[in-house]
C-alpha cells in the first residue's frame, strides 16, 4: 500500500483533472491519491466515477482541498485512503 501525492494547487485548468486521472489510472493495487488543490474540483467527481474510482474529499492541511482516490472494489486502497483521510 502506497501514497501518492499529487500537488495541483498551482496549475491553471484543465491541468488539473487532467494530471489527477493520469495519476488515478496509474495507482497500482492497495494505493490510492491524495490529490491537492487551492479549490473545490468541480468536474472531478464525475469524471472520477466514470472510470471507476471513489473518493473522499476534506478541507485541506496544506491546501484549501484534499481529494483521497482510489480503485473502486479496492478494498485496500480504499481503507488505507479513509484511514488518511480521517487522520490528523
Amino acid at each position: 500500500m502506497a501514497e501518492h501525492v499529487l500537488d495541483v494547487s498551482e496549475l491553471e485548468p484543465p491541468e488539473p483533472l487532467v494530471r489527477t486521472l493520469e495519476a488515478a489510472e496509474a495507482l497500482a493495487p492497495g494505493d490510492y491519491l491524495r490529490m491537492l488543490h487551492r479549490r473545490d474540483p468541480c468536474l472531478l467527481p464525475d469524471n472520477l466515477r466514470s472510470r471507476g474510482f471513489c473518493f473522499q474529499q476534506r478541507p485541506g492541511v496544506r491546501t484549501a482541498v484534499e481529494v483521497f482516490i482510489w480503485r473502486e472494489g479496492d478494498a485496500l486502497g480504499e481503507q488505507a485512503a479513509r484511514q488518511a483521510c480521517d487522520g490528523p
